[in-house]
Order: C-alpha cells, then structure tokens, then sequence
C-alpha cells in the first residue's frame, strides 16, 4: 500500500527555532538509535517512522554506527525514504553522525578528515541521499586537532553534503573552543546534542547558558534516562527492562533511593495527568532554550504516549519546587 502523509500532520506540533538560524526543528524529534536496526521487525519500525511524520515530527535523527549491526538503520530508514518518502523529502530534516568506531583499521573511528569525510560517504550511500540537513560530530577527539575536525566539518557543507553541522557530547568548555572556529570558517554551529534529562543535569552547569549567547540550539538525548523515567520501574527492576540486561544500564544503579525518586515524581505526574514519561519530556520542553527533544520508540503506541506530552509543558512554581526538592534528596 503506497504510504501518503495525512494532510493535517502539521497541526498539533511545536515548531522551535534553532538558536539563531533560520531552521525550525519539531519539538520532539524521533531518534533511530535503537529498533531500526536488521535484528528489528520491518513492519514495526515503518509504522513508527510513518506515525511520527503524520504527527508533525519532522527531524529523524541518526548515526552511523547505529543498529544493531552498525549502519542498518541508515539503510533500513533510506529504503523507508525511497519508498515512502521520496516526495516528501523538503520536509524532512535528516541527520547523522560520526564520532565512534565504525571500521577497522586507524581511519574508522574519532575525529580526523579523512575519518568524518568516508564516515558521511557511507551513510549518503546507505540512505540513498545526496545531502543530509544536519551532520554531527558524535564526541570530541582528544588526539586530532580541533581546527581539523571543524575545517572538516565546514568542507562538507561546502561541498553541499550537509546543509548544517553540530556537536554532540562535548564539553561546555570543548563547545566554546569549537565555536568561534567555525564561525572563523563560515559554517556556524548549528546545534549541540548533550545527554540531559532529570537524572543527569550538567548541561546546567554552563553548557545551556553558553549555546543561548552563542545562538546555537539545543537537542537532548536519552530524556527517559535509558527508561528510568517510565513507569518501567515503578515496581522494581522488571526482567526485560535495560538494567536486568546489562544494556547501557545496570541493575546495581537502581538503588531503593532511586526507585522512591522515581516513585515520588510519579506521583506528581499522576496529579499534573501525565505519565512518568510524558513529564520528564514536559520538564525538558519547559526550557525554552531546549530546541527539540530527541525520543526514541519501540512500537508505535510508545510514540503516541510521548507525543501527549505536547498538551502540558508548562509547570508551576510548587511542581517545580517539589521535583527539585526530590531530584536532591
């Protein structure tokens, strides 16, 4: 069946400018990190990519590495974009990125020229693209030069593979040293994504005030702190869940201080009609200076629940106060 976007798809959606460019990002953003790789049921994780464009989401955010195995979801999501989205493509913003190992050998992983220049070249050829809108370097390199990650960052720009470039996992500090390099070269940066989200906050501790003075966006990852802000946990580490895996988290992290955390801010989003997860992607949103926040989906169904988050993103000062004053417990 030939998919065909909904007609009202841009009605209920946010749209946020990114920092001082000219470029709107929906306000959340769906992440192919995890379920779109070949260990992953097609059908399923078409829908989903359906789904988030027919409700306004237009930034699909990948990697090269990502899958499982590394570079799948680049190709799966291109056959989805050929075969689906091929007339919808000026309204698509696409990234990906290059920062971790992706092959073997001395040029497959970090920050060098010649690494991000193959790195994109592969993923275009994966997605079947002639350009991607934003491309990122995934982590800072601490052997390679900064002014050659950014002079190669501001080549592929030039030569029209991306429309845009950013950062994700730098530093406060590393971010105001890349800065006013690439704006010496001609490409500003254009966004910054960090890890943040209500159990991990360093980005406040300079990094969100520093991309607001430079006019430079803002879109967080992992806002669910790996499923610890769903109500996955409220009963205790249930078996499938990413902490009784070993996956990127593990069991000995969830201590009972965390789970009567993850309890109590329950209780707040019960009162505020939100779930657990819904709230933690409000608390994010409430920031004006967060762009976009980037979700990921197992089915379907999970999309739809964090887009309900949209009808309440503003909190008052009692709820703010009694989720800092839990945060800090």
């Amino acid at each position: 069946m030939t998919y065909i976007a909904k007609s009202n798809r841009y009605s209920e959606m946010i749209y946020r400018r990114c920092g001082n460019s000219g470029l709107k990002l929906s306000a959340l953003s769906l992440g192919l990190w995890h379920n779109f790789g070949d260990v992953d049921v097609a059908d399923n994780y078409k829908k989903i990519v359906h789904l988030a464009f027919d409700s306004g989401i237009t930034h699909f955010d990948l990697a090269n590495n990502y899958g499982p195995p590394p570079g799948s979801a680049e190709a799966n999501f291109g056959k989805i974009l050929k075969e689906d989205f091929k007339a919808y493509r000026d309204e698509l913003i696409i990234s990906t990125k290059a920062g971790y190992s992706m092959w073997e050998g001395p040029y497959g992983d970090w920050g060098s020229k010649k690494y991000l220049f193959a790195s994109l070249e592969q993923s275009l050829k994966r997605m079947q693209l002639d350009y991607v809108d934003i491309f990122y370097h995934h982590r800072p390199d601490p052997e390679t030069p900064l002014e050659e990650t950014m002079a190669a960052l501001d080549l592929i720009v030039r030569q029209g593979k991306a429309l845009y470039v950013g950062l994700s996992n730098y530093s406060a500090e590393q971010v105001a040293q890349s800065i006013p390099i690439l704006k010496q070269l001609g490409t500003p940066c254009l966004i910054h994504q960090p890890k943040y989200s209500m159990f991990e906050r360093w980005v406040e501790g300079g990094l969100l005030n520093l991309l607001e003075q430079k006019g430079v966006g803002c879109i967080p990852f992992s806002p669910l702190a790996q499923g610890l802000l769903t109500n996955k946990y409220l009963k205790g580490i249930p078996s499938d869940s990413r902490a009784a895996r070993g996956e990127f988290l593990r069991e000995e992290h969830i201590t009972p201080e965390l789970l009567n955390k993850i309890k109590a801010l329950n209780v707040i989003a019960v009162e505020r009609n939100q779930t657990l997860a819904q709230m933690a992607l409000s608390w994010l949103l409430k920031d004006e200076r967060i762009t976009s926040v980037l979700i990921g989906a197992s089915k379907p169904e999970q999309l739809k629940d964090s887009m309900k988050c949209l009808n309440n993103i503003e909190f008052n000062n009692d709820e703010l106060d009694a989720i800092e004053n839990i945060l800090k417990s």
